[in-house]
């Protein structure tokens, strides 16, 4: 007889959760997510920012700053009361069951194992500068490109294999190298810092105010590394005290990094030295400052001394992005694990090296996986934007997921609980699907192809085994569903004339072309994801129907944010329907309406039950041993 859905974590979860080494400190944690954050974003977001908003992106650094701050401050109580490794991608099994956490967890996955990859491509871009033939013209990544960023993430994988003391030691060494260097930069630029940058060229919003909105997920994007404390919760000396502390310092101390690197990045660009016309803010797409910004800005100055510094910069150019790779493909490892333990992938990546004490086979997957998008994705700017989408659309979970376990699971212990949380959860909620809505359809388009072409896999692994399905009625459903998607999404890229962001394809010659095509493309993918769901509900043998209860809210987040980016400021219309603000107005009220209905959604799991019991049960020791320090 098949296991009913919301079953008790398994005895083989449990087993592997306790192999893992409980080794970090409160310092290791903080600089896990420092050095995760200090990566590619702080060497090559501030172009992207420059060539989408002008000056005017430094506030969309502080806007991304504080929307990832209130989802910080979510899973700052979470992560204190549930500390487990490879968290993010549990946390939704238990709020809201099985389908939720796979539709969750596989997007996460998707965002944690393509974070290394982009980092190679970083290294490649600042290197170029002394290795062209490693870029072509275009700017993506030639066949000696691609080797180089494969030999990187083969040395992401054995700097993990060194296992968790060594890495944690190793990471917090480098890091500090990789604070001083962001540092030591804004303040040189600060001395060729021209205010003129700021007044004239069309003043501080040169490109529209919404511009600023369109630059916000390449800045979100520096600063996911804040969840790395959360991923190795499970590996923490005190998680329930050091875990919710690391995660709130290192996105307070980055919002005032960043901010400074975009200020003096805009004031130190000297536009007739570097190439450029003045004033011409979108051409900084193109050109030197598009492959390595800040050393041509600060070799572009004139001042030997900053020169000088610029040559120390290229060096910097491999140690940031190699350390925040390692530290990811650490998180990707993280996530196959947490994936396993919740029954969505074979056991075997759950399985523990007993020599270092990490998840072998799980490391393994998450290296070959990341190094399959160095194809469609072959540029820095080119992932970016993806990585965003699959990382936001998980995160939203945390503001629902902490009112849920507030209800289902009152007597854990919350070491950190947030303080109005019935505004600040909504807030991130809300904040977190701006992000993805701004993140634009053209990158949507990917997002959402590639989270639902892996959501059949839950009808091969998952639904059999947990929610009572036969083995071949749920395989015939997986099957027909990924056809089906495949099918639809080409249409829907052929259809929509898809900007792929290597080749400009022709846009109809008629907006109406476009909306009739989009609209029979949006439609039939709706069909293809919702109609199985409700196959499976009615299938699904008693308190396993739940599950499909408990997850529309999740797809219907992801179309509504789809139709919007279609019709609204960032999408393919010439005659934008929904301009600004009024686009961000409907995205607003939109998410807390599906915010409202994923709160009630979730219910009480037997796994959050259980877990409720082990942690209740640890109460005593673990609450002892850390008020004594």
């Amino acid at each position: 007889m098949a296991r009913q859905e919301q079953r008790s974590p398994s005895s083989d979860a449990k087993e592997a959760d306790r192999k893992l080494r409980k080794e970090l400190s409160l310092m290791d944690l903080f600089f896990m997510s420092m050095g995760a954050i200090i990566g590619s974003g702080w060497l090559l977001g501030v172009d992207k920012g420059a060539y989408l908003a002008g000056p005017s992106s430094v506030v969309g650094w502080v806007i991304g700053g504080i929307i990832i701050l209130f989802i910080a401050l979510v899973y700052a109580e979470i992560s204190g009361a549930i500390p487990r490794s490879g968290s993010i991608v549990r946390y939704p099994h238990l709020s809201h069951g099985g389908y939720t956490g796979f539709v969750l967890g596989w997007a996460y996955l998707l965002s944690a194992v393509t974070v290394p990859t982009i980092e190679a491509e970083a290294v490649i871009a600042y290197a170029s500068s002394y290795f062209p033939s490693w870029v072509t013209p275009s700017g993506i990544l030639s066949s000696q490109g691609i080797a180089v960023a494969l030999g990187l993430l083969v040395l992401f994988f054995f700097l993990n294999y060194a296992g968790i003391k060594f890495l944690g030691k190793f990471n917090t060494v480098v890091t500090w190298w990789k604070f001083i260097i962001p540092t030591l930069t804004f303040i040189f630029l600060f001395f060729a810092f021209k205010g003129s940058n700021y007044t004239s060229y069309k003043g501080f919003a040169p490109l529209g105010v919404s511009s600023m909105f369109l630059a916000v997920p390449t800045f979100v994007f520096a600063y996911l590394g804040f969840r790395q404390a959360l991923e190795f919760g499970g590996e923490a000396k005190s998680p329930q005290r050091d875990v919710p502390r690391a995660t709130l310092y290192s996105i307070t101390v980055a919002i005032i990094l960043y901010s400074l690197l975009q200020i003096s990045f805009t004031g130190a660009i000297n536009w007739t030295a570097a190439g450029y016309v003045p004033g011409d803010w979108t051409a900084l797409n193109g050109g030197i400052y598009h492959t390595a910004p800040f050393y041509y800005a600060l070799k572009e100055t004139g001042i030997p001394a900053l020169g000088a510094f610029a040559t120390l910069l290229l060096i910097d150019a491999w140690v940031s992005p190699t350390g925040t790779g390692w530290i990811y493909t650490g998180t990707g490892t993280r996530t196959f694990y947490g994936l396993s333990t919740d029954g969505y992938f074979p056991k075997a990546f759950m399985r523990i090296s007993e020599k270092t004490r990490i998840p072998l086979f799980s490391l393994i997957a998450s290296v070959i996986v990341g190094a399959l998008f160095l194809a469609p994705f072959p540029s820095w700017y080119l992932l970016v934007d993806f990585i965003v989408g699959t990382s936001v659309f998980t995160y939203v979970l945390g503001p629902l997921a902490l009112h849920i376990f507030r209800k289902t699971a009152p007597n854990i212990r919350r070491p950190f609980k947030l303080p109005w949380a019935w505004l600040f959860a909504p807030l991130g909620f809300v904040g977190g699907t701006l992000i993805i809505y701004w993140s634009a359809y053209a990158y949507l388009y990917y997002v959402w192809t590639a989270i639902f072409l892996g959501l059949p896999i839950f009808y091969f692994l998952y639904a059999p085994r947990e929610m009572g399905l036969k083995i071949g009625t749920s395989a015939a459903i997986g099957i027909v569903q990924a056809i089906a998607i495949a099918i639809i999404s080409y249409y829907g890229y052929v259809g929509t004339y898809v900007y792929d962001g290597l080749n400009s394809i022709p846009i109809p010659a008629s907006d109406s072309v476009l909306t009739t095509n989009f609209m029979t493309y949006f439609v039939l993918l709706a069909v293809a994801m919702y109609v199985p769901m409700f196959i499976t509900q009615r299938l699904a043998k008693g308190p396993s129907k739940q599950i499909m209860r408990a997850s529309y809210w999740v797809v219907t987040l992801a179309f509504f944010t789809y139709i919007i980016s279609f019709f609204g400021a960032f999408g393919p219309l010439k005659n934008i329907p929904l301009k600004f603000p009024y686009d961000n107005i409907v995205v607003i009220a939109g998410s807390l309406g599906i915010y409202a209905w994923g709160v009630l959604s979730g219910y009480k799991t037997e796994a959050i039950d259980d877990l409720d019991e082990v942690l209740l049960a640890s109460k005593g020791v673990s609450g002892a041993s850390e008020e004594s320090e």
